[in-house]
């Protein structure tokens, strides 16, 4: 079983940062395409970000240009940085392979204040 642990979030104003982090082991993170989701209240799960084995990263459209992605395989860590946060962003934060693969953690909540 692959177990992943999300941490980081926390309560924030509009326009702040926090950075969010993924830890597991060390193998996922090294052959594993891996992703970060969000889930706001009453809607359902989405993919925010996405980085490949390589280091290639690909953003939700609604992220690009103030959230960035990257990982730490030495460290067994992902990470998800969040700039620029908006109210819209409020939501439980989860990172797992890139097709949802694993079983869900609990997540982190992030939540914006305007």
């Amino acid at each position: 079983q692959v177990q992943l642990v999300e941490s980081g979030g926390g309560l924030v104003q509009a326009g702040g940062s926090l950075r969010l982090s993924c830890t597991g082991p060390r193998i996922v993170f090294r052959l594993v395409d891996m992703a970060w989701y969000r889930q706001r209240q009453g809607k359902q799960r989405e993919l925010v970000a996405g980085i490949n084995v390589g280091g290639t990263t690909n953003y939700a459209d609604f992220v690009k240009g103030r959230f960035t992605i990257s990982k730490n395989n030495a460290e067994n860590t992902m990470y998800l940085q969040l700039n620029s946060l908006k109210d819209e962003d409020t939501g439980v934060y989860y990172c797992n392979g890139n097709r949802g693969q694993y079983n869900w953690g609990q997540g982190t909540q992030v939540t914006v204040s305007s």
